[in-house]
């Protein structure tokens, strides 16, 4: 039984990663999924990690669902909303948009590690508002119109709110951001029977964490420090 068999997604940022997992999950329960981001098979690849729209596009094939790869760069409101146009005339609806994409930390050394708030570059804040929060808010506001005639609809923004953990002030402003988002939109489309979720999906072992430790899925388990994570797909 596929559940989602007459369903159409969309997952945003889903060469790879937490974006990648759900998007498979999601053909593994027969939706259409349009996979978006910026790398495509051919084209230029992302530092040090595999991973393109064309390659989870086939995986959700593969799992018994539709995968349609869309490139998009999701700070680009012009790209954006020709995205959804290209889903209204393919489909005429959406039933489900999975905010994924996040480039926060493009540009800049030091990923992951926290940093004096009067010490980060004001550039980082720029990244994390342009390639985070904006990312979100710019395909919740194309998407939105795709459900509310059909009174209907789910929008998901995966976040971090980890309580043991601190990456920095502009990393947790971005994120607590688009929670803050979802909630105010909840207020506002509850009428029109669509809901909105912020997912914290907690520390996940994607491609970048796996490549920082130099490990592979395979060997997680010899690092103490990724005791208390899951893979993209649990």
């Amino acid at each position: 039984m596929l559940p989602l068999k007459s369903k159409i997604a969309m997952v945003t940022g889903a060469s790879r990663g937490i974006g990648r997992g759900i998007a498979v999950v999601l053909g593994e329960c027969g939706a259409t999924v349009y996979v978006t981001g910026r790398s495509r098979r051919g084209g230029p690849a992302a530092a040090g990690v595999p991973g393109t729209i064309d390659d989870t596009a086939d995986e959700v094939s593969r799992r018994g669902g539709q995968g349609i790869p869309a490139e998009c760069d999701h700070r680009d409101s012009k790209q954006v909303d020709a995205l959804f146009a290209r889903v209204r005339e393919e489909h005429g609806r959406l039933d489900l948009l999975v905010n994924n994409a996040w480039g926060g930390y493009e540009g800049h050394s030091g990923g992951l590690r926290p940093r004096n708030f009067w010490d980060a570059p004001l550039s980082l804040w720029d990244s994390m508002i342009e390639g985070g929060l904006k990312t979100h808010l710019l395909a919740t506001y194309f998407g939105i119109p795709l459900m509310l005639p059909h009174k209907s609809g789910l929008i998901i923004s995966t976040i971090a709110w980890d309580h043991d953990k601190y990456i920095g002030s502009f990393y947790d402003i971005a994120k607590h951001s688009i929670a803050r988002m979802l909630w105010g939109l909840a207020l506002e489309l509850k009428p029109h029977g669509i809901a909105t979720v912020a997912l914290a999906p907690g520390f996940t072992r994607t491609e970048r964490v796996l490549a920082a430790f130099k490990i592979t899925e395979d060997q997680w388990r010899g690092v103490p420090y990724l005791k208390k994570t899951e893979s993209p797909e649990y």
